[in-house]
């Protein structure tokens, strides 16, 4: 505890002398009482305590018994140098001493709460009134302890304090998770065709509005009901990811891939023109023929061929996204109807076959 200014030296050595003395008193009348470190153990790592006190006894000591408790602990001089410690990352749960020099606690939990990663924060008073502990909480305080209190009533709160916080970062966590697997197709790590769909509206609005060229395909693994059946789920399900794998390697950082179905692949190429879309799909349509697919079981490899209806914006008879995927489906239907492993670009004219299986060199 920081005291007035116009105290006497004296004073308030004897002050702090008292506090820290009562503090290591009742800590140690409640030593049996102490939960083990074992009891203390989480799955998710030690947990790491900042202990922030203008007196060093009182800091000390109170790091020393959360350290004999299991926990991972740094100590600070005062709430400014606690913020900018948080501020460095890495720490589970703060003990704010209520009075400070430069920064108090209370002034130190908001500028901890304002950084934005969760950190646990409790405040230590030296006062029991109800009206600093409900201050404590106002400013998003997760709890508070009082001076002189029990080595228990310390861990407890530290303990309840690490609860909220490991709690909040499994929250977190889970939610990252959610939105990879919304984003994301688990099975290719393509792009998922709820994402494709939000970002496909994103970048029609932005070529209409920049007048931009906006080239798109859409790929059919042909026959993979037959691989499925000769060499298993595990064969069939390895030719998708290689299929992925030769796409994401034929396009540019800005183009987007996504799984479409089930074995078919939406490519999106933002700022494409006609001849660029050609050459993309060329050299998928190519390179997919060109390589062997291996089942991770070993139950069998395969090769597998492909085919590739490929539209484009803006067109004569292209001028809105729904007839930019209907312009798709009826490209990528005239490649099958064509006995397959070909590209079909759909234009105002009709449609160009180029090229076929037949012509792969």
């Amino acid at each position: 505890m920081t005291p007035p200014p116009d105290s006497d030296d004296s004073v308030v050595s004897l002050a702090s002398e008292r506090e820290s003395t009562m503090l290591r008193a009742a800590m140690a009348a409640n030593v049996a009482a102490r939960p083990s470190a074992a009891s203390l153990e989480d799955e998710e790592g030690p947990a790491r305590v900042l202990v922030a006190d203008d007196d060093t006894a009182t800091r000390e000591l109170i790091a020393a018994t959360l350290r004999s408790s299991g926990y991972e602990v740094e100590m600070a001089p005062d709430g400014q140098a606690a913020v900018e410690r948080v501020a460095r990352g890495g720490i589970d749960v703060v003990l704010l001493d209520a009075v400070m020099p430069r920064l108090s606690g209370f002034d130190a939990c908001r500028n901890i709460r304002a950084l934005g990663e969760f950190v646990s924060v409790a405040i230590v008073f030296a006062k029991t009134d109800a009206k600093s502990r409900i201050e404590a909480l106002k400013i998003g305080a997760d709890g508070y302890v009082c001076k002189p209190f029990e080595e228990t009533e310390l861990l407890v709160c530290v303990s309840s304090a690490l609860r909220m916080k490991r709690a909040h970062d499994r929250m977190k966590a889970a939610q990252a998770r959610l939105e990879r697997l919304r984003r994301y197709d688990a099975l290719t790590e393509a792009y998922s065709f709820l994402y494709l769909h939000e970002r496909l509206d994103a970048e029609f609005s932005r070529a209409e509005r920049h007048s931009e060229p906006l080239a798109c395909c859409v790929l059919d693994v042909d026959r993979l009901k037959v691989h499925n059946e000769r060499g298993g789920r595990s064969l069939g399900d390895a030719v998708l990811r290689g299929v992925a794998e030769v796409i994401k390697g034929s396009i540019r950082d800005s183009d987007v891939v996504a799984r479409y179905g089930g074995d078919e692949f939406f490519v999106m190429l933002p700022a494409t023109h006609f001849a660029g879309s050609l050459v993309v799909a060329s050299r998928i349509w190519r390179d997919v023929a060109a390589r062997t697919f291996t089942s991770p079981q070993g139950s069998g490899e395969a090769q597998v061929t492909a085919s590739l209806g490929v539209a484009l914006f803006p067109s004569r008879d292209v001028r809105t996204k729904e007839a930019l995927l209907q312009a798709l489906e009826a490209a990528l239907l005239e490649a099958k109807r064509r006995g397959g492993n070909r590209l079909c670009v759909f234009q105002q004219e009709g449609f160009i076959y180029t090229p076929s299986g037949d012509e792969r060199g």
